[in-house]
């Protein structure tokens, strides 16, 4: 069995050579994704305090984004988890991402969705240091799916709204199904996946990943 991982020097050996050019365009990086909190600047103060604003202490891949200094304690019908971290900047409406297993753990049905799709999701009691936070829904585990900007999703035929396959390599190799493509002027190539899927495909974030259509 082939045990390889598409790797940072797999894809210098594709970029430049014009009959792997198809191909090359076709290898997107990974990037992993655990359970987190998007925060509208109503519940921040809620939380936080009046005119309270996030702390950056990490930039992420998609342009504009940051992890926070701050966490927040999520709270289900069954249990809690603590030190769920913010992304910001804050965002209109609140969303809570966790895992399948969090899910479980919370006493939450998991549903799958993309960033946004938030109807008919489960809701949570979100813990701040200054007061707490009961959303009536918002709570998804992250639908897989890749971000590119214009350029990119025009290079690669792919516009916002396709669905893919994806192709990984290893010892568990896979094809993943239902692969949602994000395009938007603000776009990063990146696929994103969740920590669960990762581990279970034995990926990380240097790790490269196939679209096959």
């Amino acid at each position: 069995m082939e045990n390889k991982f598409f790797t940072e020097k797999d894809l210098e050996n594709l970029l430049g050579k014009e009959d792997e050019k198809k191909t090359s365009l076709n290898i997107i990086p990974v990037g992993i994704s655990g359970r987190h909190v998007h925060l509208s600047k109503e519940h921040l103060e809620i939380l936080f305090g009046k005119d309270y604003e996030l702390t950056p202490i990490k930039n992420l891949t998609q342009p504009g984004q940051f992890a926070s200094k701050e966490t927040v304690t999520l709270a289900g019908p069954k249990s809690v988890i603590e030190n769920v971290r913010i992304i910001g900047p804050v965002r209109s409406k609140t969303q809570v991402e966790i895992l399948t297993s969090d899910a479980f753990k919370l006493g939450l049905k998991p549903v799958v969705r993309l960033s946004g799709h938030l109807e008919g999701t489960p809701g949570i009691t979100i813990i701040g240091k200054k007061g707490t936070v009961v959303l009536d829904e918002g709570v998804i585990v992250s639908q897989r799916h890749i971000h590119l900007n214009e350029e990119q999703g025009r290079e690669r035929n792919l516009k916002n709204g396709d669905v893919v396959k994806l192709r990984t390599r290893g010892i568990r190799s896979a094809i993943l199904d239902n692969v949602s493509v994000r395009v938007g002027d603000n776009g990063y190539l990146d696929c994103h996946l969740d920590q669960e899927e990762a581990n279970a495909l034995g990926l990380n974030s240097k790790s490269y990943v196939e679209i096959v259509r």
